[in-house]
């Protein structure tokens, strides 16, 4: 093992640890998507009032956009697709869940994967809240990368001091969850975060290129 994924697996395993049923609930709640609707909602209010409603609907292709292409590029990575040809030695990674010596256990990945599906006793050193459980691979973490895609795209149109310190924390927020429900090791979140940032910067830019474009037949 690399001293980077060794680094990785010990900060995984200090923020990972059992919080109880309540903490369990909130951060499924954080990491899933209905909690977080009244930010969205949020967000297009904010740029509505600022922008109006023309480019309001053109932010929302660029976030659309950025969030699509960066869903889609941490997936390929995450499943060795023809990405992995940028880096030769990039493997598609085991979530953390599934990791067996990360639980001092010396079995293939894919029977701690059946074990946790059935139930099975594990020595528990890795936390998983029950209804966790999820597919097998997690570098590069999508949740990551859309979100700060988000977040990026976000605080550059609003450019609100409070706003950029909400959307931040809630982006902390959910990507702690992930590691708090053993999908993620914090590399991947990592991983995930450049990715978002990227692809909300080629947003970004094509938002401003369509806002500047309809500006000028408005006033031609």
């Amino acid at each position: 093992m690399t001293p980077l994924y060794t680094f990785d697996h010990s900060l995984f395993l200090a923020l990972n640890f059992d919080g109880g049923p309540v903490m369990d609930r909130c951060m499924t709640l954080v990491s899933g998507t209905a909690v977080w609707i009244p930010l969205y909602v949020l967000i297009v209010w904010l740029v509505w009032r600022r922008e109006g409603w023309r480019n309001t609907l053109l932010f929302l292709l660029a976030v659309a956009a950025a969030i699509v292409l960066a869903d889609m590029v941490a997936g390929i990575f995450k499943h060795a697709g023809p990405l992995k040809a940028l880096w030769s030695d990039f493997p598609p990674r085991w979530r953390p869940m599934f990791t067996p010596s990360l639980e001092g256990l010396a079995v293939p990945p894919d029977t701690l994967m059946q074990w946790r599906f059935e139930g099975r006793p594990t020595p528990g050193i890795v936390h998983v809240p029950a209804g966790a459980l999820g597919g097998k691979y997690g570098t590069v973490s999508s949740h990551a990368a859309t979100i700060v895609a988000l977040l990026v795209l976000s605080a550059a149109e609003i450019r609100r001091r409070w706003f950029t310190i909400l959307m931040g924390t809630a982006t902390l927020l959910i990507c702690y969850s992930r590691i708090y429900l053993a999908k993620h090791f914090p590399f991947d979140l990592l991983l995930g975060a450049v990715v978002g940032a990227l692809t909300a910067w080629a947003a970004w830019v094509l938002y401003r290129h369509l806002r500047s474009a309809a500006a000028t037949d408005r006033n031609g």
